[in-house]
């Protein structure tokens, strides 16, 4: 059959635009959050940016840590997933765009059939062939496409979730290993001090001065430190090596933390509302694209009780010689619609139906609870911004009177009014309170980290940063 070109064209174009403009997915809408619409705590800070508005370079000073954090950030290999996971998400979502426009190829074939006179006779044809191309008046491949462009979205979003967790864990890890060089020390002086006392004891105990109670008590508090220091000794290693394993990388030699957990220093940031969560968080934005994925799957779901159309052309040249192939006069089209209308499935169309429904419920409650996980994680912080502050300034305090506590007790025994067991008491009291010292300092930075993390901060919009697959 021979039909003019350009109509056939603006057929096919009127056709496909039709079924663009067809979707039978349920009109979205963003699920209410199941969260209070205030934190539990006073979060004013009023007049600083945002935590996602932060980005870490300016957040994080420390020379060392940012240097770290940008080796994370280019040899991480869980962020490396996440940067493959959205390749691969966008070549499918590339795939089912593609399904939307008909697939034309090349085609040649020859065959030899008899005639209606009983003779055989040959048959030949080239040109391009558009095979069974679906029309998608009710929006099934549409909205399969909708779906995958909202996976790929989620996976944009899984990979800022995944750089705002390794930024954290990276400062946390190196926050750790600087706590741990300050608690090294502490014991190492304490070792040292109580070797010194040891002696000492051992010199009187020798001459008759004091008795064996008192050398064994020196032993057994020097024994202690060596105790506490070897356990230091295995928990710096440890958290050396949960850093390597965040970088990728050995640790640079340059990069190793020194002792000075008080010198550390991060800004704080605004809490803001819950609701600002929806729009901050990476894992909240992925779960809301997931959601959108499954609502949209809900319409192809739909689209399958109703009529598939198929479209299969040809269009080129026929003949019955192969010289005269390409002769004029030898161009031919054939069109084959064809239409497919659901009778009797054994109700698979119902359960896919159902299922998606389903799906679509199953991504409302995780969204909802990500939302939950986010205001807590946030509060949590919070609280721990509240009181940590004072707790450390009490620390410290307790600290001061510990250490005036062992001189007093030092100077008492000296001159024989107090017990050896009180001297050693007060070292025991005075090497506890150094030590919690340090570690409220860790928790109260930590908890820093953590409000940062929780309110989104950790990631940007732009590329530098991610790491190259």
């Amino acid at each position: 059959m021979k039909l003019p070109f350009q109509p056939r064209i603006a057929a096919l174009a009127a056709a496909a635009l039709l079924a663009a403009c067809t979707s039978m997915a349920p009109r979205y809408e963003r699920p209410a959050a199941p969260v209070a619409a205030t934190w539990p705590q006073d979060a004013s800070t009023e007049g600083t940016p945002a935590a996602a508005d932060i980005d870490w370079q300016s957040f994080f000073t420390d020379p060392k840590l940012r240097e770290l954090i940008a080796l994370a950030l280019r040899g991480n290999r869980d962020l490396r997933v996440a940067v493959l996971a959205i390749e691969q998400a966008r070549a499918q979502y590339q795939i089912r765009r593609a399904d939307l426009l008909p697939t034309v190829g090349a085609q040649l074939s020859a065959s030899r059939a008899p005639n209606a006179s009983g003779h055989l006779a040959n048959t030949f044809s080239a040109g391009l062939a558009l095979s069974s191309w679906e029309i998608d008046f009710f929006g099934r491949i549409a909205s399969l496409s909708d779906a995958a462009l909202a996976q790929y979205l989620a996976t944009e979003e899984g990979r800022k979730a995944a750089q705002t967790s390794l930024v954290a864990a990276v400062a946390n890890s190196w926050l750790s290993l600087v706590a741990d060089e300050d608690l090294l020390a502490i014991t190492r002086q304490t070792l040292s001090t109580r070797q010194e006392s040891l002696k000492l004891a051992k010199l009187r105990f020798d001459n008759g001065v004091t008795s064996e109670l008192d050398y064994r008590q020196a032993e057994s508090l020097t024994e202690s430190a060596r105790v506490t220091l070897a356990q230091l000794q295995r928990q710096r290693a440890l958290d050396e090596n949960a850093l390597v394993l965040l970088i990728g990388q050995p640790l640079p030699p340059s990069l190793q933390a020194s002792a000075g957990i008080d010198a550390v220093t991060l800004p704080d940031v605004p809490a803001g509302m819950p609701s600002d969560l929806l729009v901050r968080r990476p894992d909240i934005r992925q779960s809301e694209q997931l959601l959108k994925a499954a609502n949209a799957n809900i319409g192809a779901a739909r689209a399958a009780f109703f009529p598939r159309i198929a479209l299969s052309a040809t269009a080129g040249s026929a003949s019955n010689e192969l010289t005269g192939l390409f002769k004029s006069g030898s161009w031919a089209f054939s069109l084959a619609p064809s239409l497919l209308l659901p009778i009797f499935d054994a109700g698979r169309n119902q359960a896919g139906l159902q299922s998606a429904t389903v799906g679509r419920d199953i991504a409302i409650a995780q969204y909802e609870k990500s939302i939950q996980t986010a205001f807590r994680e946030v509060a949590d912080a919070l609280a721990g911004r509240t009181t940590l502050a004072d707790q450390l300034q009490a620390q410290r305090a307790v600290t001061a009177a510990e250490s005036a506590r062992l001189k007093l007790s030092d100077l008492r025994y000296s001159n024989g009014v107090a017990s050896y067991l009180d001297l050693l008491d007060a070292q025991r009291s005075l090497f506890a309170a150094q030590q919690a010292l340090v570690q409220t300092r860790l928790a109260q930075l930590q908890s820093q980290v953590a409000l940062y993390k929780a309110l989104g901060g950790g990631w940007t919009d732009g590329t530098a940063d991610a790491p190259r697959p």
